[in-house]
């Protein structure tokens, strides 16, 4: 059994704001033998941030060892924890989504989730879509910049 999030998955998400956790990635979860997430905006992508439990327990220890007094850690505190949703899976394999995490995603019919590694991301089908374009320019800059990280 996998321990990464991989691919993506397109699913409803109902009024009250419940979408159904993939199956594969529910397995990823169950074989780690708890079920728990938590979701946070991302900082800098129209999508939300979702953690299994334990790789969060991780980040926050991270977070909390950086200054405290640094207004850009503080900053960052703000905007990324204080807006962590702790979510459970029901009995029919959904997570309920906070009305102030749909907005920030804008998440109203569809949701995406995207694996990307140890996380997941969350993203409207169109944002996804939007996100997804990139200009020739784009494109060989990326290039270039993943050549390098990865010394191709």
């Amino acid at each position: 059994m996998s321990t990464m999030f991989r691919g993506h998955f397109e699913h409803a998400i109902d009024a009250k704001g419940r979408t159904s956790l993939p199956s594969r990635f529910r397995d990823v979860l169950a074989a780690a033998n708890d079920l728990r997430m938590v979701i946070t905006p991302a900082l800098f992508d129209p999508c939300l941030h979702a953690y299994p439990m334990k790789a969060w327990e991780e980040l926050e220890a991270k977070i909390a060892a950086l200054p405290q007094f640094d207004s850009n850690v503080v900053a960052f505190r703000r905007r990324y924890l204080s807006a962590a949703v702790e979510c459970d899976l029901d009995k029919q394999g959904r997570i309920l989504i906070p009305p102030s995490l749909r907005e920030h995603a804008s998440l109203t019919k569809d949701v995406l989730w995207a694996g990307m590694g140890q996380t997941i991301e969350l993203w409207s089908q169109e944002r996804w879509k939007a996100a997804q374009q990139m200009s020739e320019v784009e494109l060989q800059s990326f290039k270039a910049a993943i050549a390098e990280q990865f010394r191709l």
